[in-house]
């Protein structure tokens, strides 16, 4: 990061400010996101980070776009219990090797366990952490000693994320509450845990349910470091299965409207990016986002080939990017 000594930064953004942001003429909205950007950030480094799900499928939780729910019986999907530790360093490994420096973990559990599935989960981080890569985990809810487990392991980041604004949450998910999600992201800044937190676009929600959720987020002190952007994957057998694909321009609006009310936080273009094109992932890129999840899979869904993102960083590189 490159920002000035007297940058500073929000947490008191009003809902009808950030709607105003998002709704701003594109081209404009753009070119303000990219000078945010630019005042914190080199425009040319793009972080990857690599995902792999480390226990699948069976989750109590009845998030309406989720494949792993247990409550989605029509969904085709292996469940797989928790990888051995051996196995995850192998996959991290080969993902550093690739290029990835994050490692990120995600087991589909509402709560992270306690016992030998929790001390697995520790040494998985110590292991990653070893190899010279940050290291996230997603494990649902999480409490005060096991935030605390994780510093002592090593743990870079949590992920959290909030998935939608307040007003629009119950529509998807009614087995987990909107201050269940934040008293873990409270657990989570307590210990002294980085903060993975954001959310996912096209399950139905108005903009001013989006602008919400960003409000939500900004207002936290300090702002998350991480905030993924997700489009729905809308898979068969899901309750949002059959909603139509986000319009590429509208994860443009959204990943401009969280840099400038979040202009330290690296902004993660997520899931859906195997939709866009090249020219749709670069205006991203422009826009505000600066790192992207590298890999063919998110969890149990697609993602772009590496095939497909070595051309795209060859690409950016060609104009002098450093990737």
């Amino acid at each position: 990061m490159n920002a000035p000594a007297d940058f500073s930064l929000r947490h008191d953004w009003t809902l009808e400010e950030i709607v105003a942001i998002h709704d701003s003429p594109l081209l404009e909205l753009v070119a303000r996101a990219s000078a945010e950007h630019r005042r914190v950030f080199d425009p040319n480094e793009v972080q990857k980070a690599a995902l792999l799900s480390i226990k699948t499928g069976g989750c109590p939780e009845d998030c309406s776009y989720c494949p792993q729910s247990a409550h989605h019986r029509e969904v085709k999907l292996d469940r797989v219990e928790l990888m051995e530790v051996d196995d995850v360093l192998g996959a991290a490994q080969r993902a550093r090797e690739a290029g990835a420096d994050r490692f990120c973990m995600g087991a589909a559990w509402r709560q992270a366990p306690e016992g030998a599935r929790f001390d697995a989960v520790l040494d998985m981080v110590r292991g990653v952490r070893a190899l010279g890569m940050e290291a996230c985990v997603t494990l649902g809810m999480l409490n005060e000693r096991q935030a605390e487990r994780l510093v002592e392991a090593g743990l870079t980041a949590y992920n959290h994320n909030l998935d939608t604004g307040p007003e629009f949450y119950g529509e998807i998910i009614t087995t987990r509450t909107y201050e269940d999600r934040l008293a873990t992201l409270a657990a989570v800044r307590r210990a002294g845990l980085e903060m993975c937190c954001g959310g996912i676009i096209g399950m139905g929600e108005s903009v001013r349910d989006r602008a919400h959720m960003l409000q939500v987020l900004a207002s936290f002190d300090p702002h998350p470091e991480s905030v993924p952007i997700n489009a729905l994957v809308a898979v068969e057998g899901t309750p949002l299965d059959g909603r139509p694909p986000v319009d590429p321009l509208e994860l443009v609006r959204m990943i401009a409207t969280a840099r400038i009310v979040m202009p330290k936080s690296r902004v993660r273009l997520s899931a859906g990016r195997s939709a866009l094109s090249r020219e749709a992932q670069v205006l991203c890129l422009v826009a505000g986002a600066n790192s992207i999840f590298y890999g063919e899979k998110l969890l149990t869904t697609g993602n772009p080939g590496t095939d497909a993102d070595t051309a795209l960083f060859s690409a950016l590189a060609a104009q002098g990017a450093q990737v």
